[in-house]
């Protein structure tokens, strides 16, 4: 990067989980002293920014992020957490509005202190999965596509009737929508 971080990184750790496509990073970080004539509050906001910024600049837009934020010197504060969301929905903005909550309702908050931040990275499928369904028949989809369902017993079957009982629920709404007059 050419831009000079606003922070540290002391530690830095990742740990992926292939078999569902999530990526864990961790950083302890700690933040630079801002200058005798910077304002605090916004040093923070620029340090936020930085740190966003840093984090998800090579994940994918499409793909989902998560981000907790734990102060590691007062084990009393509240972690922050930002819960699964598009990489583009999370901003600096977000962040700073979610972490100025959670500075007000902390007894103390240093910008000097460690700070521990996890980002989890899930991956989003692109495509169809990889694998080529166009043309194809129902029986080798089936074997390809988990999410198929191929019904082969007749008689006395769970998912024969579970099958007829959703077809019959949805004949008779679409004869509701139809005599309704809606469409």
């Amino acid at each position: 990067m050419s831009e000079q971080l606003t922070f540290r990184i002391l530690d830095q750790t990742s740990k992926s989980f292939p078999k569902f496509n999530v990526t864990g990073r961790s950083l302890l970080i700690k933040f630079n002293s801002p200058g005798k004539e910077q304002n605090p509050a916004t040093y923070l906001k620029e340090c936020i920014t930085a740190l966003t910024n840093y984090l998800v600049d090579f994940v994918p837009g499409r793909d989902l992020v998560g981000l907790r934020i734990r102060n590691t010197e007062n084990l009393q504060d509240k972690v922050v957490g930002i819960s699964l969301r598009r990489r583009d929905q999370l901003k600096p903005d977000v962040v700073w509005g979610l972490l100025a909550k959670v500075i007000q309702s902390n007894a103390r908050f240093g910008l000097t202190d460690r700070l521990e931040v996890h980002l989890d990275h899930a991956r989003m499928p692109a495509r169809n999965g990889g694998c080529k369904t166009k043309g194809r028949s129902l029986d080798v989809l089936s074997a390809i596509k988990k999410g198929i369902v191929r019904v082969r017993a007749i008689v006395n079957c769970l998912a024969m009737h579970l099958l007829s009982l959703w077809l019959e629920l949805m004949v008779t709404q679409s004869a509701n929508h139809i005599g309704t007059g809606m469409d």
